[in-house]
């Protein structure tokens, strides 16, 4: 493991060592058939590595409890609870006290729209994306008919797979009290202007809502700098365990109502949404991912310096940068190579002149054979990619694609090479012409 020490200049520019990164990735090592697996299924849960698998090993041989005890293994718990806190402030650019951890993303954010509708009035509007993942979605379309509220839905542009960001600022009037966004598309990889769409919303007194399930792999995510109120995370999305948290300003974690048991001690304004014992082998495994993503902003081992309050965050902003160069000769090579396929449609961004706007996620369907038919060809040589809808189905109906089995995505991530990129696409390519 390398020391955690501060970045030095210039890391940013230390490109990403495949061959290092992919070593830290047990599962990397699977072969299928005789080949080596190629996982290009991230964008439905990442690949974990070493040291996440170790942290959630050693937690539960020594240390497993429940917190707040009177014995060694509940204050060892306590421990890694107040740690996990931490490093998802520091994962999203919150403060510990407005992390609230939950099974996963979609569940919390039922809690949490549960609980902002109590200080909402019949009438009141939401605002929701044709972008989004359903888990986005859907509890507002059942806290609306719950309340009485009234849903609108701002729709993307289909050429080129974006958020139509001027009709959503018209759906915006003086009854939104909610703006519900994703910060990046699981289907298309379209990234949207999230402090654009925070603006719109805080103009009117409204909420800004993201999720932030699908970029966190590939981009810093900073509420503050998105203008945020409300942040969504999975963990098993960006290298960690199965779980989900997010982060609430404090001032509206503090004022909403919460559901909890009798009798609830006091707690921090995010932690109040946390019902039940939560999964600490998960959070152990937390802690031990945001350390594997520090490490790729610190690449030269030095010589340990003083913690001081952002140095944590100063490598997270330096491991991101260098995720992001790495992901995007993967795309600029998958964009070259997918859009060159005779009878396959990449749906979505793709000019490489515009590769900051997309994460390496593709959307794709291939003339004349179902996207399951694609996947289970593609499974079937080692190479992992999802098909259907994925849940966001809003994107699939736009696209005229929901009653025709949705598409094919191959998403990859840091830990994926360009060797990758052309052994998925050299069988999209057979697949297309009727040889696979």
């Amino acid at each position: 493991m390398l020391e955690q020490a501060d970045p030095a200049p210039g890391d940013a520019q230390v490109a990403l060592d495949p061959l290092a990164v992919r070593a830290r990735f047990p599962a990397l090592a699977r072969e299928v058939a005789g080949r080596p697996a190629c996982f290009l299924d991230g964008p439905g849960g990442a690949q974990v590595p070493d040291v996440v698998i170790d942290a959630i090993g050693a937690y539960l041989r020594s240390s497993n409890a429940n917190d707040d005890g009177a014995f060694v293994t509940s204050a060892e718990t306590n421990a890694v609870i107040a740690a996990a806190r931490a490093a998802a402030a520091d994962l999203v650019g919150a403060t510990a006290d407005e992390i609230a951890f939950g099974a996963n993303m979609t569940t919390l954010n039922f809690l949490l729209a549960h609980a902002v509708v109590r200080t909402l009035e019949p009438g009141d509007e939401i605002v929701t994306t044709a972008l989004d993942h359903e888990a986005n979605v859907s509890p507002w379309l059942r806290v609306a008919a719950d309340r009485g509220l009234v849903v609108r839905h701002a729709p993307l542009r289909v050429a080129d797979g974006t958020l139509d960001l001027e009709a959503l600022e018209a759906l915006v009037g003086e009854r939104t009290r909610i703006v519900a966004c994703t910060l990046a598309s699981n289907a298309l990889g379209t990234i949207v202007d999230a402090p654009r769409v925070a603006d719109v919303a805080h103009a009117v007194g409204a909420l800004a809502w993201f999720d932030g399930v699908h970029l966190a792999p590939h981009r810093r995510i900073d509420r503050g700098a998105l203008r945020a109120d409300v942040v969504l995370c999975s963990p098993y999305k960006v290298f960690g365990p199965h779980m989900g948290f997010a982060a609430v300003r404090r001032d509206l974690a503090e004022a909403w109502p919460a559901d909890r048991v009798r009798p609830a001690a006091e707690t921090p304004p995010g932690h109040r949404f946390e019902t039940g014992t939560l999964a600490h082998e998960a959070l152990a495994g937390l802690v031990a991912t945001v350390g594997y993503l520090e490490e790729l902003g610190a690449p030269a081992a030095r010589a340990a310096v003083d913690e001081h309050p952002g140095a944590r965050r100063a490598r997270l902003d330096v491991a991101f940068a260098r995720i992001e160069a790495h992901e995007r000769a993967l795309a600029e090579r998958a964009l070259e190579r997918f859009t060159a396929i005779p009878g396959l449609t990449l749906h979505g961004i793709a000019e490489r002149e515009r590769l900051a706007e997309r994460t390496p996620t593709f959307c794709l369907t291939v003339a004349g054979v179902a996207p399951r038919a694609v996947a289970q060809a593609l499974g079937a040589q080692g190479i992992f990619v999802w098909d259907g809808n994925y849940y966001a189905l809003s994107v699939m109906q736009a696209l005229g694609l929901e009653g025709h089995g949705g598409a094919v995505r191959v998403g990859f991530l840091h830990y994926n090479t360009l060797a990758e990129v052309d052994r998925c696409a050299d069988a999209l390519a057979a697949i297309a012409a009727g040889q696979s």
